[in-house]
């Protein structure tokens, strides 16, 4: 048996050194300093659409935080959030928004957004339901605001707030933006990006600085995939047709990238829904992916759903664990 193990362990290192050469596996980039903190619900059930953090020193494996119990319970609203989007802001505090929604009420039962501040990533105060239904007109009978995000616009010096939106007299949820300074008011809607009679959900923008274009990630709802279109501006128009880029061999949504510290390479991962597993790529040039090795990375007892993932400090790090404790 032991020779049996050393044979196998022999082979698979030129095995593992072909895939990275050889458009197999992407090799994992080395996180330069800091640690990276992946914020996320974990389930649909009671208790479950809560705000969960986990935490890794290199960028591929997680740990739960706080015994992968909530970090931050909701007062507001629905009670429950799905989809948190993570950020650190201009003025060096941190916020999360996120989807205000029970999914025990329906899937079509939502239409406002939560969000919350914090200085440390332990507090998390000023928790604020955007109701889109405030704006009136066509969003008045709005039954899905799903999956915010926010990127800083240096030209409005504001946050643009991108989310999904239906409503009773339109089903098919489309794409839509507005602005935002503090995360408690907006300005009136606008459309980003539809696909008439089609499914858009879960956006994912990155602008690519050397290129110039902004890459508007989405769940490709036709065959279960991400797909990308691109702009040269934040706001559109975003160029058709969309570009299929998850590897995953399984159906998959709510992806999230985010940049390893100190290197050229960014991380997508993506919730392969209907296995209780999420899926790892790589990419430098957002447009051509590699899959990173299952044995390269991980989530051990996080049971992670659609979340999404900042680079911290390592002081960001310390006090996290100091507050909660890490799951090792």
């Amino acid at each position: 048996m032991n020779i049996l193990r050393i044979f196998l362990a022999v082979i698979m290192v030129p095995i593992n050194l072909f895939n990275f050469i050889f458009g197999g596996y992407a090799y994992p980039a080395v996180s330069r300093d800091g640690g990276y903190l992946f914020c996320h619900f974990v389930g649909n059930g009671p208790g479950e659409e809560r705000i969960h953090f986990s935490l890794s020193k290199d960028g591929y494996n997680f740990r739960p935080l706080n015994n992968n119990q909530p970090v931050i319970l909701q007062t507001k609203g629905k009670q429950c959030v799905r989809d948190p989007y993570i950020l650190k802001g201009e003025d060096g505090f941190f916020y999360i928004i996120g989807t205000d929604m029970k999914c025990e009420e329906g899937w079509t039962s939502n239409h406002a957004l939560v969000t919350w501040k914090s200085a440390d990533l332990v507090n998390w105060t000023d928790e604020t339901i955007i109701d889109i239904r405030d704006f009136g007109g066509e969003f008045t009978n709005t039954t899905r605001a799903w999956a915010p995000q926010a990127i800083w616009d240096s030209e409005k010096q504001a946050y643009m707030v991108y989310w999904a939106n239906s409503t009773v007299e339109n089903d098919i949820a489309a794409m839509y933006y507005a602005y935002t300074t503090d995360f408690k008011t907006m300005t009136l809607p606008q459309l980003l990006y539809e696909r008439p009679g089609i499914q858009t959900i879960d956006g994912d923008i990155i602008h690519n600085k050397e290129s110039g274009y902004y890459y508007l990630y989405f769940k490709h709802d036709e065959d279960q995939t991400i797909a990308y279109v691109k702009s040269k501006s934040l706001t559109g128009p975003y160029e058709e047709p969309p570009v299929v880029v998850s590897l995953s061999p399984h159906g998959v949504e709510g992806s999230s990238m985010y940049q390893i510290t100190g290197t050229d390479s960014w991380i997508m991962i993506m919730d392969e829904y209907g296995k209780e597993h999420f899926f790892m790529q790589q990419t430098t040039d957002m447009e051509n992916f590699r899959p990173v090795n299952p044995d390269s990375y991980g989530f051990e007892g996080v049971r992670p759903r659609h979340g999404s993932v900042v680079a911290i400090s390592d002081e960001d790090c310390d006090r996290l664990i100091a507050a909660f404790g890490i799951t090792e």
